[in-house]
């Protein structure tokens, strides 16, 4: 419930400060008083763009500030929801600079104008002919069902398998188009595969393959060189070996002179056993030379089938070829296995779509089973407000497909007179029947779940004697169990009221204000007996007045 008020520096407000009880609040004034400049107060609290010109003084911030109880409202969820601190006590308020900077803070909190509007859906609701529309809105209807249906936790588990559902389906769609792009691919994908696999591409070693080649195909030019080596080497009187055993010969006869001239020896000695050591690598090499031309091809084909799945592919490695293959494998297999994977994806969306049938099934039966009781309702409360040949006809028809509400189409039919037809309810109901049947089922809504504050905007427009006066009676009534303000021209129903405001103007050094003031007892007899009778109070208007509060 809103329990304080604090409005400065707001349009003809220069400061007020206001407490609230539970009840019924009634709002008096005369028109042009400024009973819609507090309401545009509130609303700016409530989450409402700031307008600049509504600040009072240019130089200074406009600060409007709402304190709520919310210990009964079961608000620890949407306050976690929106990551504010949560407090019995909760306070809103925003703050406009004259900069035109808006601020608006839960708790001392700064937030946004979305987060407040998100929270205030829960602290209070300002009635006004704009929200009577939401009366012929499919959506609004089925929430006034269900709240008496009592489906909040049917419509909750329904939600999330719902969204669960959508999200199966869209994966099973997304399935289905990965596998008609693989099948189109499957088979050259197969040929593929089956091109890398047949040339064993795990035991080919490239460098040794080419070397391979290079040999076979010089076998010629390589056992010509290796001959002219060993001759070099080997030829009597000029070979390498010739001369070099000469020079041993030479430097034997002077290695006992000296270190330098053994030193020498040595060194002739081991370049004479590496040369014995490549003659015999030459003999054993020259040895296994021999010219095949079958194997040259077949090296040569192997090589040029590796260059072409090179150029193929746009690769450069073996290893490349390797990782292409097992990629390619995998869109293969994948392409295999894909069905199972379908068939179990829809083996879930078909548990699921069972699932939320029979959950849809048992919201559909308790919302057949309420129509009754609020038609009965409906029309026992619009018959008391000036109605009384007025019906409903609350239409429930099952639907194929699932909705946000479940799988019912829900209408709402209407006939204001007799021998007229049902008819939509937005076609059938004038404005004031709509403010009217508003009234009404926020009055049923508030026997069954835990409403916010509410404030009725004149919704007393129109009518007069003893419908007011009914009008009066529903909203006392409504106030027994939550907190019900309402902005009224009318005695029959100020008088019904647990407590009375009166907003007025007053003018000091031609300054205009204004003002809210609490009426006590005595000044109540007085406002009522205003609007009774005008300014000129008779004592008959002032018996009237205190017969009404009476």
């Amino acid at each position: 419930m809103l329990t304080s008020l604090y409005i400065k520096n707001y349009a003809l407000i220069d400061e007020l400060n206001v407490q609230f009880s539970n009840g019924l609040t009634i709002i008096t004034g005369e028109t042009g008083a400024g009973k819609s400049i507090l309401l545009g107060g509130l609303s700016l609290v409530l989450g409402k763009r700031a307008d600049l010109s509504q600040i009072k003084s240019k130089d200074e911030k406009c600060i409007i500030e709402a304190v709520f109880d919310v210990a009964h409202y079961d608000l620890k969820s949407v306050f976690a929801t929106l990551d504010l601190d949560y407090d019995v006590q909760t306070i809103v308020r925003r703050e406009i600079l004259p900069s035109g900077k808006s601020r608006a803070f839960i708790n001392d909190t700064p937030t946004t104008l979305d987060s407040l509007a998100k929270l205030s859906f829960y602290l209070i609701d300002i009635h006004s002919q704009q929200q009577t529309q939401q009366l012929v809105e499919n959506e609004y209807q089925f929430k006034v069902i269900d709240a008496l249906a009592d489906n909040k936790d049917s419509l909750k588990g329904y939600a999330e398998q719902l969204k669960t559902y959508k999200l199966l389906q869209q994966d099973l769609e997304q399935l289905k188009a990965s596998k008609a792009n693989l099948i189109k691919e499957y088979d050259y994908n197969l040929f593929l595969t089956k091109e890398l696999n047949e040339i064993n591409l795990q035991s080919i070693n490239l460098e040794v393959l080419e070397a391979q080649y290079e040999q076979l195909n010089n076998i010629e030019e390589i056992g010509d060189k290796l001959s002219n080596v060993k001759t070099i080497l080997n030829r009597e009187d000029q070979g390498v070996m010739d001369q070099l055993n000469t020079a041993k010969q030479e430097l034997s006869r002077i290695v006992n002179y000296g270190k330098p001239y053994e030193s020498l020896q040595e060194r002739l000695l081991s370049i004479s056993i590496e040369l014995d050591d490549i003659v015999a690598e030459l003999d054993g090499l020259d040895e296994q030379l021999s010219s095949d031309p079958q194997e040259l091809e077949q090296v040569s084909g192997q090589l040029q089938i590796i260059n072409n799945l090179f150029q193929k592919h746009s690769v450069h490695t073996i290893k490349d070829l390797v990782l292409l293959k097992e990629e390619l494998e995998s869109k293969v297999s994948s392409t295999e296995i894909l069905d199972a994977t379908i068939a179990e994806k829809e083996g879930e969306i078909l548990a699921l779509r069972n699932s939320l049938i029979n959950l849809a099934s048992k919201i559909s039966k308790k919302r057949k089973q309420i129509i009754p009781v609020l038609t009965n309702k409906l029309e026992t409360l619009i018959s008391a407000l000036g109605m009384p040949n007025a019906k409903f006809k609350i239409e429930l028809e099952a639907n194929k497909d699932f909705s946000a509400n479940g799988m019912d189409q829900l209408q709402f039919r209407f006939m204001a007179n007799k021998g007229s037809n049902f008819n939509e309810l937005k076609k059938s109901a004038s404005g004031g029947e709509l403010s009217r049947i508003m009234l009404a089922i926020k009055s049923i809504l508030s026997e069954y779940i835990q409403l916010p504050s509410i404030m009725f905007d004149e919704i007393d427009t129109g009518v007069s004697g003893e419908i007011s006066n009914k009008m009066g009676d529903i909203m006392k009534h409504m106030s027994q169990k939550m907190q019900v303000f309402t902005i009224t021209h009318l005695p029959q129903i100020a008088a019904k009221g647990s407590s009375h405001f009166k907003v007025f103007k007053t003018e000091d050094n031609n300054i205009t204000q204004t003002q809210l003031k609490c009426l006590d007892e005595d000044a109540r007899i007085v406002e009522i007996a205003q609007m009774l009778g005008g300014a000129d109070i008779t004592e008959s208007a002032m018996a009237h007045a205190k017969q009404l509060l009476n």
